[in-house]
């Protein structure tokens, strides 16, 4: 399995708990990724057998959690085919973001889904239940219901909460323009927090989760994390609720920088960003200055 060294906590301890062979690939550099897959090639030559019977994946996350930004998704698709791997895709951040109708990082760039192999979601984020989905080719869909009956009657959510994840589809589905309004305001706050003091917004401009980190390291991430923490009660103190992105330190394999974690939703006015920007601002400056 190949999997980007910026995937989340959860990817990481799915992959561990499969047993895989993992190799880890530089965040979003797809040379670093060629590289591997050229050195596998390589292997297999020598040894044809184990070759055949050897599956091999592509691990990504269609909008990353840890760095607010996306797969590149066309290059991962034109090495899938050149060296006949499977793409897994994990698209809990991208779904309902991403596209005209909120359909994820396959609609973002116009990619036929029939490329990916399998896609999978949690409903905990854009669909505000609990949960989550895979979707895919129907010999995999049949094997992840064969595999999954066991939990059926133990892991299940519960009804209420399916019957308000596919009422969350149902808007999505009849009001389509607010994908574009949440566009509009992620470009809004993103381009708003640039320049602040001591701090740098890292992540795409239309994702809904950014992260602000600092320009310059304190020396420590003790240090680090200590300071980002009082721009962040500064904000809570007055009214505006901010987290600092929390990471399990000595399970993580490539441990992202500290930083504080802003995320935008569709309900929050202009107003509302506005303050938050101006108060962000001021908590930087008063903290880190």
């Amino acid at each position: 399995i190949y999997r980007d060294e910026a995937a989340c906590f959860a990817i990481q301890k799915g992959l561990q708990a499969s047993r895989s062979n993992i190799k880890l690939f530089k965040h979003n550099d797809m040379a670093d990724l060629e590289r591997l897959l050229k050195e596998q090639e390589t292997e297999d030559q020598k040894n044809p057998r184990k070759a055949r019977v050897t599956r091999r994946f592509i691990v990504v996350e269609g909008l990353y959690m840890n760095t607010g930004d996306i797969c590149p998704l066309p290059e991962l698709i034109k090495l899938k085919y050149k060296y006949k791997v499977r793409i897994f895709l994990e698209e809990s951040l991208s779904f309902g973001v991403l596209g005209a109708h909120g359909r994820g990082i396959t609609e973002h760039f116009g990619i036929n889904i029939d490329d990916i192999d399998l896609i999978s979601a949690n409903m905990e984020n854009s669909l505000a239940s609990i949960g989550g989905f895979c979707c895919g080719r129907s010999f995999i869909i049949d094997h992840q219901r064969l595999s999954g009956q066991g939990y059926c009657f133990s892991a299940s959510l519960p009804p209420l909460l399916a019957a308000a994840a596919i009422e969350a589809l149902n808007i999505m589905e009849d009001n389509p323009d607010i994908f574009q309004t949440l566009r509009a305001k992620c470009e809004r706050i993103h381009k708003t927090l640039q320049g602040i003091s001591g701090l740098k917004v890292v992540g795409e401009s239309f994702s809904p989760a950014l992260h602000l980190q600092l320009k310059e390291s304190c020396g420590s991430r003790e240090n680090d994390v200590k300071l980002l923490k009082r721009v962040v009660d500064y904000c809570m103190n007055s009214g505006i609720a901010l987290t600092q992105a929390r990471y399990l330190e000595k399970e993580e394999k490539c441990l992202p920088p500290p930083s504080i974690r802003v995320v935008i939703t569709v309900e929050q006015t202009e107003q509302e960003l506005d303050k938050a920007a101006s108060l962000l601002k001021e908590a930087a400056q008063s903290v880190l200055n």
